[in-house]
């Protein structure tokens, strides 16, 4: 700034000023200044524009500023009114596709045969409650040469006509992208943020059905854990094996001759690893444990690190929960499945933190699947009849330690009454969220097939929580996810 002897600011003119020359032109080329530019060369303006050099630069700066502020902010707003569009045709669009999806669809009823007294041949696994009432429809499904078992597993024939649809048909044989049927059975999905991948985790059964003893459960030797991939729940590209038995001590927990059900995989965003717990055990069903894993990337290999009884009980059908704070959960059938227990694990998910609640005492509940929806803890169940389907449940809790209440409706809507009261004839393995769209979700199961177990098929069905004590899951035979539904 230039300054007179006496302190006192130098008289300059504006318009004559090197400076000021360069900003009025820039300006003009953008054309933002007529009005300014009409008003500078006005003869009968009364301003006299004696300002020091300091001041005309902070003027200039000011002027040029408010002008970008404006453009920015207009450019922005149309943005966002361009986006508020886009998001709310999108909810609409998919909430409307929903709505068609809760439309009840009914099957016609099973007509049983004459001989439907004859009881089937298939036993339970062990801690599964004797039915006293005999059930025909049961006996009908597990009978592989009846009317019932042909319908509730449709061949090969079935699934060439939708191999390549965007269609989900629950109790399809479900082809991978090589053409060859899904393995993976009593699993999990993991979502992977970064990815925008699913990965679907579960038991590969791709090997002959056998009975230890001949009144035994049916059986296959341990194979491992398969893992898929896919990035719109309908294509599936098969990783392989993430976790491979094949150990030649009888008496480690991945000998093919023990049992290894249900894995779950989470991910730790402290540790940066992928852990899975699953449900080990040995032939006959008494070690009833816990084994846990480790890799570094979901696709595996995962390292298999050891077994365990959590907190001291026994373990059957299990589950592993995430929950939004990052904590996680064991849920777990334990004293001989009378009960469910519910237990935090450690903050790097490999062990537990002495801490469980007992719940759902005397109940007889297994296959446990956890989801949560406004801060409400959900879980569906089944009970226990061995590889016979039954009634789901679906408690509802706080917390994750509870307490647990059990709501009174039957969850699953359409189909027949047969249908309904065996979960359409499936036991639930795991609930998926849609990403993006609250209260709508994926209810996960297996129907399994014991005469030939690598030949148990998949149900996906829609599912929505409406409140807190209303889950339903709708009955279709065949059924989308529009695209961009549910999709990372």
């Amino acid at each position: 700034m230039a300054w007179s002897e006496t302190s006192r600011p130098v008289s300059v003119s504006l318009s004559s000023h090197p400076s000021w020359r360069r900003f009025i032109s820039e300006l003009n080329k953008r054309r933002f200044i007529k009005t300014w530019h009409n008003f500078k060369h006005n003869k009968s303006n009364p301003f006299d524009f004696n300002i020091s050099g300091g001041k005309r630069r902070s003027l200039s700066l000011l002027i040029f500023t408010l002008l970008s502020l404006i453009l920015l902010i207009s450019f922005l707003s149309q943005i966002t009114n361009v986006s508020t569009a886009k998001s709310i045709q999108f909810h609409s669009n998919h909430l409307s596709n929903f709505h068609e999806l809760e439309q009840i669809e009914q099957e016609p009823d099973f007509h049983l045969p004459p001989s439907h007294r004859k009881r089937n041949k298939f036993k339970k696994r062990r801690g599964a409650k004797k039915n006293k009432k005999f059930n025909p429809f049961v006996s009908e499904f597990l009978n592989e040469s009846s009317e019932i078992h042909s319908l509730l597993f449709p061949d090969m024939d079935k699934v060439k006509s939708s191999r390549n649809s965007k269609y989900f048909y629950p109790g399809r044989i479900w082809l991978d992208t090589d053409g060859k049927p899904i393995q993976a059975h009593g699993g999990g999905i993991l979502f992977d943020k970064n990815t925008g991948t699913y990965y679907w985790y579960g038991e590969n059964k791709d090997g002959p059905t056998y009975h230890v003893q001949p009144k035994g459960t049916a059986r296959v030797d341990v194979i491992g854990v398969s893992c898929y991939s896919s990035k719109d729940l309908l294509s599936w590209k098969n990783e392989g094996l993430v976790l491979k038995s094949g150990n030649p001590n009888p008496t480690h927990d991945l000998h093919k001759s023990n049992v290894l059900e249900r894995p779950k995989v989470i991910f730790n965003d402290k540790t940066n690893k992928y852990v899975m717990w699953m449900h080990i055990d040995n032939a006959n069903y008494t070690k009833a444990s816990v084994g846990i894993s480790l890799s570094e990337s979901p696709i595996g290999p995962f390292e298999y690190l050891h077994s365990l009884r959590p907190h001291g009980c026994d373990s059957r059908d299990m589950t592993l929960f995430k929950d939004d704070n990052g904590k996680a959960y064991v849920v777990y059938s334990s004293r001989n499945n009378s009960d469910l227990h519910v237990g935090p694990l450690t903050d790097d998910y490999l062990g537990l933190t002495g801490i469980f609640t007992k719940k759902l005492v005397g109940q007889r509940r297994e296959a446990p699947a956890v989801f949560k929806h406004n801060k409400t803890y959900y879980m569906m169940t089944s009970g226990c009849s061995g590889w016979a389907p039954n009634e789901a449940m679906v408690h509802v809790a706080q917390s994750m330690l509870g307490p647990w209440e059990t709501l009174k409706n039957n969850p699953c809507l359409g189909g027949n009454m047969a249908m309904r009261n065996k979960t359409y004839f499936s036991q639930g393995t795991f609930v998926l969220p849609l990403n993006g769209l609250p209260g709508l979700f994926v209810f996960m199961a297996d129907r399994w097939n014991p005469s030939d177990l690598k030949d148990s098929r998949y149900v996906w069905l829609p599912m929505k929580v409406e409140g807190i004590n209303r889950v339903s899951v709708f009955w279709h035979k065949r059924w989308k996810i529009r695209e961009g539904l549910g999709y990372n």
